[in-house]
């Protein structure tokens, strides 16, 4: 497999559509995301069928998140040392054998709960060697101005396979059984490892070996030293922090305590997607340079929307609010996303990419678990004390000039 840097052998400014590398990995990435939306309808629906317990599925989920959390902090740092495509093909496989195994127990009735646990947790840690490993390579096929352009069309499928994906997946599971949805899951990996075998190899840029844990330890101190970089991702750990578990928990509550209703719940939840949907496009078709503004603005009105959940009760409101916040989180995330990806050396761009991903899905769980411990005490004092904390980390952020002249490189 050829090892030459794409970037270096041919410039590119068109879109990164139109380039065939970033196709097959644009198919590849679809088709699976497309497969989860099986595998994340089927499981907790399996759980439910075996357990009738909701604690069961909660835990059987936390037994997928937690190695995946822990985890991709080594995922990154691997990725620095061996080629990320060649770490991409073995997670899918993985992934491929494991759901496959799942399905299998289905079909032939085995209701044994812990070789479940098992494997969800063994997904989890395939997926946390796959993520870091995905943005490196992604790194690697594209040129740095292209990335706003890659970064938004990639968070319009992901929000788009999340709205069109759990209703064929749902009708799978009904008419043909749960097992059948996870052996579609495994399909869509055998889809990826095609894909993929078709891109090249990064250069090796790390030459020099030293443990794992020294490794993730220079991913840390990269983002450390970097005034405007662990600021940026401080801002945004603060914000998956306040907004993800308080949103979530806050809906439902509202939709069950006040409104008595789930498809209360599902409208609002569908037009935050919708709001992400806008953002991520808005980003793609408007080049903005002052980022660093733009984050702080955005972030202060992440603020506003969160006090004003705390003291609205209208559905509607509640739900133009939600829009609002999803167009605002859309167009930050690839605006921001992109500036990093734009900053960051290539000797370390898996260990940093993995530190981002920390940040965002590592931090779910421990936001759920405040959120529903701030809840017990008070809906109103939940959203206002995720207010404050994100205002405070917003105006300590925004009082560093190097923050507020963060420019895009490329116009």
């Amino acid at each position: 497999m050829a090892t030459m840097s794409v970037a270096a052998a041919t410039p590119i400014t068109h879109h990164p559509l139109r380039d065939r590398y970033f196709r097959l990995w644009f198919t590849g990435s679809t088709i699976s995301l497309l497969g989860d939306q099986f595998y994340y309808v089927g499981l907790p629906w399996l759980v439910m069928q075996q357990t009738g317990s909701v604690m069961a599925m909660a835990t059987m989920m936390m037994a997928g998140a937690i190695p995946r959390a822990v985890l991709m902090l080594f995922g990154g740092a691997l990725s620095d040392r061996i080629s990320p495509r060649k770490i991409m093909i073995m997670a899918a496989l993985a992934r491929t054998v494991f759901v496959v195994i799942i399905g299998m127990m289905v079909l032939l009735h085995v209701s044994c709960m812990w070789p479940m646990y098992v494997l969800a947790a063994a997904f989890g840690v395939a997926d946390a060697f796959d993520a870091p490993a995905a943005q490196a390579l992604l790194h690697f096929i594209l040129e740095p101005k292209q990335l706003v352009a890659a970064s938004s069309v990639s968070r319009v499928r992901t929000q788009l396979t999340s709205i069109v994906g759990p209703a064929p997946a749902g009708f799978v599971v009904r008419v043909m059984g749960p097992s059948w949805a996870f052996f579609l899951d495994a399909v869509s990996f055998l889809f990826v490892v095609g894909t993929l075998i078709h891109l090249p190899d990064p250069p090796r840029v790390q030459t020099e070996k030293r443990p794992l844990l020294h490794s993730v330890f220079e991913g840390f101190h990269y983002i450390g030293k970097d005034v405007q970089l662990r600021s940026v991702v401080l801002l945004s750990l603060t914000m998956n922090l306040c907004i993800t578990g308080p949103t979530l928990l806050g809906l439902t509550y509202l939709a069950n305590a006040r409104f008595g209703s789930a498809a209360i719940m599902g409208i609002m939840l569908s037009f935050f997607a919708a709001g992400s949907l806008i953002g991520a496009l808005l980003a793609g078709i408007f080049k903005l340079r002052r980022r660093g503004i733009m984050v702080i603005l955005v972030s202060l009105t992440l603020v506003s929307q969160l006090a004003a959940m705390a003291l609205v009760s209208s559905r509607w409101t509640i739900t133009s609010i939600l829009l609002v916040m999803g167009i605002s989180t859309g167009l930050a995330n690839v605006h921001a996303m992109a500036w990093i990806m734009e900053r960051m050396d290539a000797t370390v761009r898996g260990r940093v990419s993995s530190v981002l991903m920390l940040c965002s899905v590592g931090i779910v769980p421990i936001s759920m678990f405040l959120a529903g411990f701030l809840l017990a005490i008070s809906l109103k004092f939940m959203f206002l004390l995720a207010a404050f904390i994100l205002l405070l980390v917003t105006l300590v952020v925004a009082a560093q000039a190097e923050v507020r002249r963060i420019q895009s490189a490329y116009p």
